[in-house]
């Protein structure tokens, strides 16, 4: 670091994303990202004429991607706010919300962390349950602003809408922030509850189920004042949020409803292959509603079996935190990518058992 920055800066602990190695290539199913390709309707609108008009400034309140996004979700666009992705939206909400303090899971999305230090916001982290579930009443009458990432990063475990309202109703005087980057993949969306709170912010990405982890477009939907809130922080910060590009994909992506469901679908699909395949091999698999997995198992450590993957041309996710230190998060890919895994992970584990019986 440079003898000209801040304690606070000097202190920061940046969030680390995952690996985008270049050096070959890899199955790669440790980020996240949708394995199946941008809707074509979506591609298609990248148009002569779009790209004729990437010398203007793009526009600032997103407006056509804003309508596109109510008009699916059935709410007002003064309920909606288009973003640089979801972690711009975080970052805004935590700006305008957090500064008197911040509560969420001990394992949960890293950059909850990173953004809650960078914006001085004093953290209470709450610890998961044994078995990595969250109990919701840990969060009623926080006096605070309170995070849930739901589905929860990193365990791909889902809150009930039930149990979320209670949260909400618990939390009248304190801003709610529903974190919704899988939820398109599970059974629980909080959007509706922003017609009856207005203490309910909902963040949103089309990097996940939307399949534009590239485009980097993420959207806050809450009451009108809430949103309010938060373009006063954007248009403060960086007016010209989204580029011209990114918010043609992301409109025309979200019409594109058949193809949605049809990537959704096989991600699930997906999901129950590889949980079946793992447990078939002895792991212990956490129940997920997410387009990944977090799994460990018993012979073999998490980091070790990271590492072994690695060097055999796939990639996982793992972390150094020390409740989910010996498990693995594994991203959902296509078939044949779960198929390639579970078979080079069968391979690993059995030369493990040799080494143990000294062969």
């Amino acid at each position: 670091m440079s003898r000209f920055t801040t304690d606070l800066i000097n202190g920061i602990q940046p969030y680390t994303p995952g690996e985008q190695p270049g050096d070959k290539r890899y199955i790669k199913l440790n980020t996240n990202e949708n394995p199946f390709y941008t809707s074509q309707s979506a591609v298609a609108r990248i148009s002569e004429s779009v790209l004729r008009n990437l010398n203007r400034y793009s526009d600032p309140e997103c407006n056509e991607l804003t309508k596109a996004i109510a008009a699916y979700y059935g709410v007002e666009p003064a309920n909606v706010l288009v973003t640089n992705g979801s972690d711009e939206a975080l970052a805004f909400a935590f700006y305008s919300y957090c500064k008197s303090g911040v509560c969420y899971p001990d394992v949960t999305y890293g950059f909850y962390d990173v953004i809650a230090n960078l914006f001085g916001c004093p953290i209470e982290h709450i610890a998961l349950e044994k078995d990595f579930t969250v109990n919701f009443e840990n969060y009623f009458n926080k006096g605070k602003t309170v995070v849930l990432a739901n589905p929860n990063a990193q365990t791909g475990i889902e809150l009930s809408l039930s149990n979320i309202e209670q949260i909400i109703k618990n939390n009248r005087d304190n801003i709610v922030i529903i974190d919704q980057a899988y939820a398109d993949f599970g059974n629980c969306n909080a959007i509706g509850l922003t017609k009856q709170y207005d203490n309910l912010v909902v963040v949103n990405t089309f990097s996940k189920s939307r399949s534009l982890a590239g485009a980097r477009v993420g959207y806050v939907i809450a009451s009108e004042n809430l949103i309010s809130d938060l373009k006063k922080v954007k248009n403060s910060f960086h007016p010209y949020n989204v580029n011209s590009l990114s918010a043609a994909l992301a409109t025309e992506a979200i019409r594109d409803e058949n193809y949605f469901k049809q990537s959704v679908k096989c991600v699930k699909e997906g999901r129950e292959l590889l949980s079946k395949g793992l447990v078939e091999l002895g792991f212990t698999v956490l129940p997920s509603a997410a387009n990944f997995v977090l799994a460990e198992h018993n012979v073999i450590c998490g980091e070790v079996l990271y590492k072994m993957l690695k060097t055999r041309g796939i990639l996982v996710r793992h972390f150094n935190d020390k409740r989910i230190s010996n498990f693995v998060r594994i991203t959902l890919g296509t078939e044949s990518e779960i198929n390639q895994l579970i078979k080079v992970i069968a391979e690993i584990i059995t030369e493990k058992n040799n080494e143990d019986c000294g062969n």
